[in-house]
């Protein structure tokens, strides 16, 4: 799908949240035009439909939707435990107030659910005669309307519910319950899943929501809603998700999907475009004109480790761009894996540099490095020999060796937490090597939102959430079998796991170790770990995450921003969420 710039041809289609200020905006529209008039035909009604995609950009490539979506959980912490976004990777200072980084996300959710209302509500009104035609364009504002939402109330909760489009100021507001959320959310998906098409129909324009997307985002929506149950209606919800994920999978060939071979086939950079495996993409054009901003995909930025500048290495297309890194990985994170079966973790992780560029040790160069005076003279070899070696096991002799080792006991302490954090494992699972230059931030990658492999999932969370831990463990086989070294001892076997390996412990680390980065782990830990009114959520973090020590259990939510209260007659009554008055 391109992804050029629409114009918001009113104040009714830019976004408002709990109030609209159209009397701020100051901007002149040469044309005349008005959405009366543009979405009067089903040419015109495009352009609706097309805008209503432009706000999840500002969170699946961009750093607001990966600190919101990633940090702050077992997996991540600022890199050189600095402090940047601190109040969500750190809960550092979360408040309502201005300076607060979900304040963002929620300015352009509530812009993108006005758009979907718009369209809506208007869309009988567009002159449509194919109704294939309209029933699809509803399906697709529908569809984002749900997927919106599902980031809404997931991320504050039952705040208020707008199916109506918001044309004037609105100065008071009403909460609605979380049940009420989702029974939108998935009635709206129903009709996207009855009435969107295949992905190939949209041709070139694949990134727009197709039958799998629809039938991919019911199943998480209604994982997610079972946790608001007890008792049967709870298992009525995961038993739906896990109908629902089951129809995705045993239906892949005719949803043109199908799992990689392997997990490093799946994040090769040159499968990324049309990935097979996708259900839903956030597509970015290599011509930057067509691109909703000139940032595209900085995924591969975030996670990325420092090496510029080490003996032998300079930057490089292929080792990444670090100007902008801003976490590592836990020890508890890397400790998820066996990397001698698991081949996610050398997909997933790096940890040795080739150089890049020759170099000999000097002796004041061995001596800055803390090299035993043996290795004075020794040469790296570009392209042949090792610069760098960042492990989480430990290197015994590690001066002796003629490159720079960083092991776990230079990073980690004893007890996990962060010694300085300034070199750490490279996550790069999001690596862009087709960038136009070393130093180029933009990245033109898509971004995969929902991919088969959460399908196995969602249904193996929702069996063993039914008591089935057998048909859940079949479910996380199939992960695990492609996940299997193969070479140069097959390890099929010896990742299979049984019913007796299957609870909420080794779901949650399964989940990272196929899903890490993906824009999921603060939601997973929200919705599995609920217990005791969320200290199982704070116990958790502070146990695999011990830097991360000013978590609470109110911090399952997010704060709604100061400002819109403040312009609420009934701001008393709406109330503040929890632990944040």
């Amino acid at each position: 799908m391109k992804t050029k710039r629409y114009l918001k041809l009113s104040c009714l289609a830019a976004s408002i949240t709990l109030t609209v200020s159209c009397n701020k905006l100051d901007e002149y529209n040469p044309s005349g035009a008005t959405a009366d008039a543009v979405w009067s035909t089903p040419e015109g009604f495009v352009t609706n439909v097309n805008a209503a995609y432009s706000e999840q950009r500002a969170w699946y490539g961009k750093e607001d939707g990966i600190f919101m979506s990633e940090s702050g959980t077992d997996l991540w912490f600022n890199r050189d435990k600095n402090t940047y976004a601190g109040q969500l990777t750190q809960y550092a200072g979360l408040t309502p107030l201005q300076g607060n980084p979900v304040r963002a996300a929620w300015r352009d959710l509530w812009k993108a659910i006005n758009i979907c209302n718009a369209g809506i509500n208007r869309i009988n009104d567009a002159g449509f005669t194919n109704q294939a035609e309209k029933n699809r364009r509803e399906g697709e504002l529908r569809f984002l309307r749900a997927f919106y939402y599902w980031h809404i109330v997931e991320t504050f909760g039952g705040v208020m519910l707008r199916t109506e489009e918001t044309k004037t100021p609105l100065l008071t507001a009403q909460r609605s319950p979380v049940e009420d959320f989702y029974n939108l959310i998935i009635s709206d998906l129903e009709f996207a899943v009855a009435n969107l098409p295949l992905q190939s129909f949209w041709g070139n324009e694949y990134s727009r929501a197709s039958k799998k997307s629809a039938m991919g985002f019911l199943a998480r929506a209604l994982l997610s809603r079972a946790y608001y149950s007890t008792g049967t209606d709870a298992q009525t919800y995961f038993t739906r998700a896990r109908d629902a994920a089951k129809a995705v999978i045993d239906n892949k060939a005719a949803l043109e999907i199908d799992l990689w071979t392997s997990y490093a086939d799946m994040w090769n950079p040159a499968n990324n475009k049309r990935n097979k495996e996708a259900l839903y993409v956030v597509s970015n054009s290599t011509n930057q004109a067509i691109n909703y901003d000139a940032n595209g995909n900085r995924l591969y930025q975030v996670f990325q480790a420092r090496y510029n500048g080490k003996p032998g290495l300079v930057q490089s297309l292929e080792y990444g761009f670090e100007n902008s890194r801003r976490l590592m990985p836990t020890l508890s994170f890397l400790d998820y894996f066996n990397e001698n079966i698991d081949s996610r973790y050398e997909t997933s992780f790096q940890e040795v540099w080739i150089a890049n560029t020759n170099f000999t040790w000097t002796a004041s160069l061995a001596a800055a490095n803390r090299k035993d005076p043996s290795v004075i003279g020794k040469v790296i070899r570009a392209g042949i020999d090792t610069a760098l070696y960042i492990t989480k096991k430990v290197v015994p002799n590690d001066r002796l060796k003629p490159y720079i080792v960083i092991d776990r006991d230079s990073v980690y302490n004893t007890n996990g937490t962060i010694i300085t954090g300034a070199d750490h494992i490279n996550f790069k699972k999001f690596r862009d090597p087709d960038r136009t230059a070393a130093n180029a931030q933009p990245g033109f990658k898509d971004v995969i939102v929902m991919r088969l492999a959460e399908m196995y999932l969602i249904a193996a969370e929702a069996e063993w959430k039914l008591n089935n831990p057998g048909a859940a463990a079949d479910y996380i086989n199939v992960l695990r079998t492609r996940a299997a070294k193969k070479t140069p001892v097959n390890q099929t076997a010896a990742m299979q796991v049984s019913a007796a390996n299957i609870n909420e412990d080794f779901i949650l680390k399964e989940r990272a170790r196929e899903l890490a980065g993906e824009h999921l782990r603060w939601f997973d830990l929200k919705r599995m770990l609920g217990a005791n009114n969320g200290q199982a959520f704070v116990d958790f973090i502070k146990a695999q995450n011990p830097d991360i020590t000013q978590v609470q259990p109110f911090h399952r939510l997010r704060p709604i921003r100061q400002e819109e209260l403040n312009a609420l007659l009934n701001a008393e009554e709406f109330g503040q969420n929890p632990g944040y008055d």
